[in-house]
Parts: C-alpha cells; structure tokens; sequence
C-alpha cells in the first residue's frame, strides 16, 4: 500500500521515542537471559521428548496470563486508568487499580486452582499426541507432573501484567520489561544447580547421555524454577507499584468508577485474545501428533520470532497505547494519525532488517544460540526451517500490534477480536495441509552446512526428526498478514487516512538487502570459525552495514530510536 499524505502532518515532538527505547531495552535484557535458559534447555534436552514437555509444561500457564494478562489489560484497564491520571483522579484511579487487582486475583487463583486438580484430562485434550508414545519416554505422565508444578503461577504472572499495566500508565516502562530476567534466570539457576555433576564432567555430553531419571529431575527442576521465578518477578516490582499507586485498596467491588466499564472492554478481549490462543495451541497440539521433537523445535524457532516482535514492536505500541488513549480523536484527526504512521515506520526500521537477516542468516543465528550438547546440526536445520517458515509474516505481525492498541485507544475491543478469530480459522486451514504433507520430509542427518563454508557435516542425527513443524509456521504467516489487512481497513472507518507506510517498507527492504549481500561476501570470505563467531561476524557486518546506510541516507526513522543523540552528531 502507498504511503499516506499524513506522513507529512506535523507531529509535535515527544519522548515517544525514548519512551519505546527503555522499553526496547528492558525488552532486550530479558530476551538475552532468556536465550541463555533456551541454551541450557538445549545443552541438556535438545529436540527430544524432555524438551517437548518443558515446553508445554511452560506454555501451559501461559494460556491463562495470555488470555487474562498484558493484551487483555493493554486493552481494558490501561486506556481508563490513564484517563484518570489525565484528568487528575488520582485517589479514584487506584481505587480503581485496587478493585481490578482483586478481581484478576480471584478469577486467575481460580482457575489456577483448578488448572493443578485437573491437570490430567488438561493434558489429555491440549496434547492429545502424547497420549499415543510407544517409545522409552512416556511423555503424557510427564506433562501431568510438569503441568501441575507450573500452573499455580498463572496468577502470579496475570498480576505482573497488572502491576506492567499500572507503571506503563505511570511513564515507568523499564522495571515491568526487565522483571522476566528472574524468571529466566531461576530456571536456569534450577537446571545447573540440579544438573551440575553432567556440567562439571562426570559425564561428557559429545559422547554419553543422561539416565531418562537424571532427564526427568532436571524437567521437573526446571519446572519448580519457573514457579519461583513467577513470583519474584510479581515481586520485584512491588514496592514501585504501590511508591506511585494513590488511594489503592485491593477490593471485589463491582461499583468502583470506571470497573463496568473495563468489564464491558474486558470480555470482547478475552474472547479475541482467546482466539488468538486456540490458533497457539492449535499449533501444539497439532506439533504433538508429529514426529518426536516438533514441539520443542518449535518453541526454539519461536523464541527467536518473537524476540523482533517485542523489541520493536511491542515496545513502541506499549509506549504509544497511554499517549494515544490520552489524545482521543474527535475524528480524522490529521496529526493523530501521523503519530500512528510514525510509530509504524519506527516499527518497521528494525523489523524489515531483522526478517531479511532471519531469512538470509538464520541458520547461523540458531546455531550460535543453541547448538551445544544435546542440540546437532540436524536440530538446527530444523529450527532454523521453522524460524524461517514464521519469518514470512513477521513484518505482519509487529505492524499488528500497534494497530490492535489503536482501536483500544479507540475503545474499540471488538472490531480486532473478531478478525483474530478469522486470522486463526484461516491459519489453521493453510498449516494443518501443509504439515501433514511437510511431516513426510525427514531433517537430513548429514548435509552441506552453510555454517562451515559448503562442508559436509555429519549430524549425530535424532532419529525421526522431520519438517511438519514447518508447515504449522507457514500456515501462521500466512494468517499475520490477513490479519493487519483486515486491520488497516477496519481502522479506516475511523480514520480514513491511516494506511500502511508502503514505500518505507520497501525502502527499509532494499537497504537491508543490500547490507545482507555485502555480509555474504564477508560469510564466504571468511575461514571455519566457531559456529558463534562466524555468526557474530556475519551477523555484525550486516547490522553495521544497515544502520551504516540508514544513518548517512538519513532515514527519520532513526531518529525516532535515537532522538536527540542522532540529531547532535547530525548537526556536526
């Protein structure tokens, strides 16, 4: 679509974008611990049947704290809350804050509650294909433990979406973004500390294997860290919630000003939200009756997807959704829509390089993170043909998160509800098809390895490996992009000028793909190296050679990251 003539209106500077940079930054640090607890799973787990359990004992709880949590309070509670404080009812906003707090703690500890009671039928229908296992690892019994060790932390993390929700609102963006780093980090203290005679040399993982027994303490081990985890997350941010929180008294009431109202935004939320993670675990519960490993492999693929998606884009629509819902339009306010289209830009200056390098650089990036013990080169291909699959649509999807908080601003909870449901019905109608045909393919144990200059790397090789996995990422792709069409022409009804910036997008496209050509000649210039530092040096080149460009192209985008410090070197 071509750009829109608001790209020219006039938008007032504002630390929008230092705001979107603390967040990008908290972001960013929890990611990287995050990848340090995916390496430790990997170096320990590999794609084999612990690593799918582990990763559906952890996303387990999620489908609670996505369906109750940051999406659905970004929509309910944030837009109110900050009118509150805008209009200074201040002693009435935490009286406000108090009674969702309450009412998220009973409906979240509930349901917690009974998601450890009946863990095991839970099981049975969201991972229907563990029921089936005939091989040396049972992995429905194991998912039942895991599942009932984890839950109870689903209502420790809706009430860390609670607690991001009230300092968002407050201009507090980096603590509730850096908070994850303990969840992390407790896992991973969990799995060294459990498996530390494997790590200090009792075993050598190149040439001998854990005892399933020592496989499952560490899951179970892993398990119990991210319960712990949970809390000190919640936890760390306490004593800042309650510093700028007025008037906050933690209630059920029903009669607290503003609480219908969110009530009233709340459920069409939930509804799309729910949507949104019946198309997530659609695609488990599909993984599980594929070949052993497809779910883990696809969670190591999707951490990295996401990683782009919340750098850069969750990070300007967190920072945008107050500033949008303090200025409501009284229509197609010109200078309203331009900060839309600025933050769309801003969006897009990080995600399309990142797509390319993904697409281009991919499986040197898996294997620098990952491929370590128990994790080969046959994983890594695998992972790898997953992240690319989910690459195709990642331009989409990050624009689809700041439009989604615009018709929040909007008070509009309905309208991207429904075309999320359409975006998982059309999803699953491409990928189940595609993986049941990709599912024939088996990962190949031995091939010519980009990661080493065209040598043929024999894989130890996990038998039975195979590319449905990739099917499931296709068919998600594919649903991204309905999904921020629909989106753009459902906000026109509102503002009719909004469009999606078409020629930043290729003009953003072409500069990273000239930065990737210059990088594949430094890739084939290169002598074998280290899987990591061939990757940070390919990788590096390619980020200097893109920023390089988009700073002496003088792409206004920057300036939106960088602010005042791009503007200073330009001057001189």
């Amino acid at each position: 679509m071509a750009d829109a003539p608001v790209a020219q209106a006039r938008v007032p500077r504002s630390a929008g974008g230092g705001r979107s940079a603390v967040v990008a930054a908290g972001i960013l640090l929890s990611r990287l611990v995050g990848f340090a607890r995916q390496r430790a799973t990997a170096f320990f787990f590999g794609t084999g049947p612990h690593a799918d359990v582990l990763s559906f004992a952890l996303r387990a709880p999620n489908l609670l704290q996505n369906l109750l949590g940051e999406g659905t309070l970004s929509a309910s509670f944030i837009p109110i809350y900050s009118r509150m404080l805008e209009e200074g009812r201040e002693e009435e906003a935490g009286r406000f804050a108090g009674a969702i707090f309450g009412l998220l703690l009973a409906l979240a500890g509930g349901l917690a509650l009974l998601g450890v009671v009946f863990a095991e039928p839970l099981v049975a229908v969201l991972a229907a294909g563990f029921l089936g296992d005939s091989g040396p690892v049972d992995r429905f019994p194991l998912a039942v433990t895991a599942v009932r060790i984890t839950f109870p932390m689903t209502g420790v993390l809706v009430l860390h979406a609670w607690s991001l929700g009230v300092l968002n609102s407050h201009r507090r963006f980096f603590l509730p973004y850096v908070a994850p780093v303990l969840w992390n980090t407790s896992i991973i203290a969990a799995l060294v500390f459990t498996g530390r005679a494997w790590l200090t040399g009792a075993h050598n993982p190149a040439t001998a294997s854990l005892s399933l027994d020592s496989l499952n303490r560490l899951l179970f081990a892993a398990c119990v860290g991210a319960l712990v985890g949970g809390v000190l997350q919640f936890g760390v941010q306490v004593p800042l919630v309650l510093r700028v929180l007025r008037g906050f008294r933690p209630s059920l009431s029903l009669r607290v000003p503003g609480v219908r109202r969110a009530i009233s935004a709340f459920w069409p939320v939930v509804s799309g939200r729910g949507a949104v993670q019946l198309g997530a675990w659609l695609d488990v519960f599909l993984a599980t009756y594929l070949a052993e490993g497809a779910v883990g492999a696809l969670n190591y693929a999707l951490t990295l997807y996401i990683l782009p998606i919340s750098l850069f884009a969750m990070s300007v629509a967190a920072a945008e959704l107050p500033e949008l819902s303090r200025g409501l339009p009284g229509g197609a306010d010109g200078t309203y829509v331009a900060r839309i289209d600025r933050s769309l830009r801003q969006i897009a200056l990080l995600v399309m390089p990142t797509a390319v390098g993904y697409l281009g650089f991919g499986y040197l990036i898996v294997g620098a993170i990952y491929r370590t013990g128990s994790f080969d080169a046959q994983s890594t291909l695998l992972v790898y043909a997953i992240l690319a699959a989910f690459t195709l649509g990642l331009p989409a999807s990050s624009a689809s998160r700041l439009l989604q908080n615009v018709f929040f601003a909007l008070s509009d909870t309905r309208t991207p509800a429904k075309i999320a449901a359409q975006r998982v019905v059309l999803a699953a109608a491409l990928s189940i098809p595609a993986m049941l045909l990709l599912d024939r393919l088996a990962v190949p144990a031995g091939f010519s390895s980009l990661a080493s200059g065209g040598a043929t790397v024999a894989a130890a090789g996990q038998d039975g490996l195979r590319f449905g996995a990739v099917g499931l990422a296709f068919g998600a792709a594919l649903g991204a992009w309905y999904e921020v069409i629909r989106l753009v022409r459902a906000a026109r009804r509102r503002l009719p000028a909004i469009r999606l910036p078409g020629r930043a997008l290729a003009r953003l496209s072409s500069t990273a793909l000239a930065a990737a050509a210059a990088a594949t000649l430094v890739w084939w210039a290169l002598p074998p190296l280290h899987p990591a530092l061939l990757a940070l040096a390919v990788v590096g080149s390619y980020a200097g050679a893109y920023l390089g460009a988009a700073w002496l192209l003088g792409f206004p985008e920057l300036d939106s990251w960088l602010g005042r410090l791009v503007r200073r070197f330009r001057k001189r």
